[in-house]
């Protein structure tokens, strides 16, 4: 079994560790709705990418007067 010879220091761990921080999103204007979307992904808003629609959005209908 594998056991360390020597305790790994403070300053050689944190040296290993300093990659592993996550970094911000990068959210880019849609061209089409103007919702924030990630870049090279379908827009969630109006299902468009690279200027057409790749999913059609289906419209929502109020039920006001069904009551």
């Amino acid at each position: 079994m594998a056991v360390p010879q020597n305790r790994t220091t403070r300053s050689r761990r944190d040296m290993r560790r300093s990659h592993d921080a996550l970094v911000a999103a990068n959210p880019a204007e849609c061209p089409n709705c103007g919702e924030l979307k990630r870049p090279h992904h379908v827009c969630g808003a109006c299902g468009h990418y690279d200027s057409r629609e790749v999913i059609a959005q289906v419209a929502v209908e109020s039920d006001d007067d069904a009551a």
